[in-house]
C-alpha cells in the first residue's frame, strides 16, 4: 500500500514542516446529502412567530342581516365616528384578521438523523481539498500553494487582528479576505429594516485546536469565521448547501482530524461507532475504465447499427396471422384443418357433377312431345 499523502506546515516564512493528510479527506463527496442536511439544520436556528390570537376582534360587531342592500359582514356598532357602520373581522375588511393566522405550534424545527449529519460534515471536509470546488465557490485561492492550507499552531496564540493579516498575506490566503470586503453591499429588500441591512460573501474558515487568542485575533476580519476542530458544523463547512468552503488548519487541528474522523483501519475515538463512508467506486474516470485495455479485451464487440422503432405496433389479428398466432397458438390447426375440408368439399362436389351428365336439348324436347301425346 502506498503511503498516505502529505501537506506541508507552513507559517510566516514558509513550509516548515509537513503532516499526514486525515483519511477523512477520502470520503465520498455526497452533494445531494449534503443539501438536504443543511436545508434541514439551517430551521433550527428560526425563531418561531405568529400573530396574536385575537387581532382583527377587537371590536365589537355585528352583522346587519338581510334586507339593507349591503354585505352580511360584520360591521362595528355605534355612531359619531368614519369607524361606526365599516367592515370588521373578515380578512377581506381593513382592520380585520388574516386569513389562516399563523400559529407558535407550527413545525419550526426539524430533527436530522445522527448518521447523516456525520456523513455530510466528513462529505464536506472533503470537498474543502479540492481546488476547483473551492473556484468555483468562489473563494480566490488561486495564489495559496496547496488546499488544504495548513498553517503552524503559533497562530493560536495571535491576539491582535493585524498580526492575524500578516499571517495570511503570508500564505497568500488574504485576497479572498479582500473579496468579503469588496463585496458589502446593501440588502435589496424590506430586510433592510430588520437588523440584517448589509450582505456579504463568506471568506476562509480558520479550524483551530485550542483557543490561545486566535478566536479574538480573527474575529474582526470581514467574512472570516472560527470554529473549534471539535465542534465542527455543517453551516459553515458548506454554507447554503454549497460544498467547497476555503478551511484554513492549524497544524494540532488538522492531526485531531483522525482522532475524531477515525480512519480506515480503526473507527472514530470521540463519535461512537462512526466510520469513514467507503466510496461507492475507487475511480470515477468511468471513461477511462471502460476504453481500457482489460474491459475491451472482454467485452462483445458492437453490431451493426439497426435503427428501432421507438414504439411496438399493434397488428390486428384478423388480418395479420403472425399476430394470431402469438394470441391463439391453435390457430394455425385450425386454419390448416378448414383448407383440408374445404379442398375435400370441392373434389367431391367435382365428382358428382361428372357422374351426373345433363342431356342434350334435342333429347329434352323429344321427352316432352311424347308425354304430350300421352296426355
Amino acid at each position: 500500500m502506498a503511503a498516505r499523502p502529505t501537506v506541508n506546515v507552513r507559517g510566516a516564512n514558509g513550509a516548515t514542516g509537513s503532516v499526514a493528510l486525515p483519511a477523512v479527506f477520502s470520503a465520498p463527496v455526497r452533494t445531494d446529502i449534503v443539501q438536504e442536511l443543511y436545508k434541514n439544520m439551517a430551521k433550527n436556528k428560526r425563531q418561531p412567530y405568529a400573530v396574536a390570537t385575537n387581532a382583527g376582534h377587537q371590536t365589537s360587531a355585528e352583522s346587519w342581516g338581510t334586507g339593507r342592500a349591503v354585505a352580511r359582514i360584520p360591521r362595528v356598532g355605534g355612531g359619531g365616528t368614519h369607524r361606526s357602520g365599516q367592515a370588521a373581522f373578515g380578512n377581506m375588511a381593513r382592520g380585520g384578521h388574516m386569513f389562516a393566522p399563523t400559529k407558535l405550534w407550527r413545525r419550526w424545527f426539524v430533527k436530522s438523523n445522527q448518521k447523516q449529519k456525520r456523513y455530510a460534515t466528513a462529505s464536506a471536509l472533503a470537498a474543502t481539498a479540492i481546488p476547483s470546488l473551492l473556484l468555483a465557490r468562489g473563494h480566490r485561492v488561486e495564489k495559496v500553494e496547496e488546499v488544504p492550507l495548513v498553517i503552524e499552531d503559533s497562530a493560536e496564540s495571535l491576539t491582535k487582528t493585524k498580526e492575524a493579516v500578516a499571517l495570511l498575506q503570508s500564505v497568500n490566503a488574504y485576497d479572498d479576505v479582500l473579496k468579503v470586503s469588496n463585496s458589502r453591499k446593501l440588502r435589496a429588500g424590506q430586510g433592510k429594516l430588520r437588523n440584517r441591512r448589509h450582505v456579504q460573501r463568506r471568506g476562509p474558515l480558520v479550524v483551530y485546536n485550542e483557543d490561545n487568542g486566535i478566536v479574538k485575533a480573527f474575529r474582526n476580519l470581514p467574512g472570516v469565521e472560527v470554529a473549534s476542530v471539535d465542534r465542527l458544523n455543517l453551516l459553515q463547512l458548506a454554507p447554503g448547501g454549497h460544498l467547497g468552503r476555503f478551511v484554513i488548519f492549524t497544524a494540532s487541528a488538522f492531526k485531531k482530524l483522525d482522532t475524531i474522523f477515525g480512519t480506515l483501519e480503526q473507527p472514530s475515538l470521540v463519535k461512537k461507532g462512526f466510520r469513514i463512508p467507503s466510496s461507492k467506486i475507487s475511480n470515477t474516470d468511468v471513461t477511462r475504465i471502460i476504453n481500457s485495455d482489460e474491459i475491451q479485451s472482454v467485452v462483445r464487440p458492437a453490431g451493426p447499427s439497426v435503427t428501432k422503432r421507438p414504439h411496438t405496433q399493434k397488428k390486428n389479428p384478423l388480418r395479420n396471422r403472425a399476430a394470431l398466432f402469438r394470441i391463439n397458438p391453435y390457430a394455425s390447426a385450425m386454419i390448416r384443418g378448414a383448407a383440408r375440408e374445404q379442398e375435400r368439399n370441392l373434389k367431391r362436389k367435382a365428382e358428382g357433377k361428372s357422374k351426373s351428365k345433363p342431356k342434350d336439348k334435342k333429347i329434352l324436347a323429344g321427352e316432352s312431345f311424347l308425354s304430350s301425346l300421352h296426355a
